[in-house]
């Protein structure tokens, strides 16, 4: 009797450790899965956190001199050339099919400042979004709208 009753306390006692061993196991288990499932989550996250990146599309507009209203200095000259950055291949279109309309508007526009105005600080600024303004209205019937991001100012000289 005395080695049946020390023979099960050592099987009890294998047992306990068995059962902590297969815990800690399933348990690590369980954590490798778990991760592994919020790394791929993380990572479909990310994928589509980050925009696809486009090539941007120019159009450039020839420079043009235009006679600038008289000031206090008497009649003065704007030579300017600039860029159009748009948001798609159907902005640039129209503005190329359109480009007459584009520069007499423009024209029409920077001939009625003064030179003042075109060399304070931030006037580039201000002109930039006077420049998108006057490109806003449709040019034709049934015309999308214009998507112009930005005006890029590459030539400027007030005379």
């Amino acid at each position: 009797m005395a080695t049946s009753k020390g023979g099960s306390r050592k099987l009890l006692w294998l047992m306990v450790v068995l059962v902590i061993l297969s815990s800690s196991a399933a348990a690590a288990a369980i954590y490798l899965v778990l991760d592994q499932r919020q790394d791929a989550a993380k990572a479909a996250v990310q994928t589509e956190a980050v925009p696809e990146r486009r090539t941007p599309i120019f159009v450039k507009i020839e420079p043009f001199t235009v006679n600038l209203a008289d000031d206090a200095y008497g009649s003065r000259l704007l030579y300017t050339g600039l860029s159009l950055k748009v948001g798609g291949e159907e902005t640039r279109e129209i503005i190329e099919e359109h480009m007459p309309q584009v520069r007499s508007r423009l024209l029409m526009m920077f001939s009625g400042l003064q030179a003042s105005e075109l060399t304070s600080p931030g006037s580039k600024a201000r002109l930039g979004d006077q420049v998108m303004a006057v490109l806003d209205p449709p040019m034709t019937d049934n015309q999308p709208p214009l998507v112009i991001e930005d005006v890029l100012f590459t030539e400027f000289i007030v005379q």
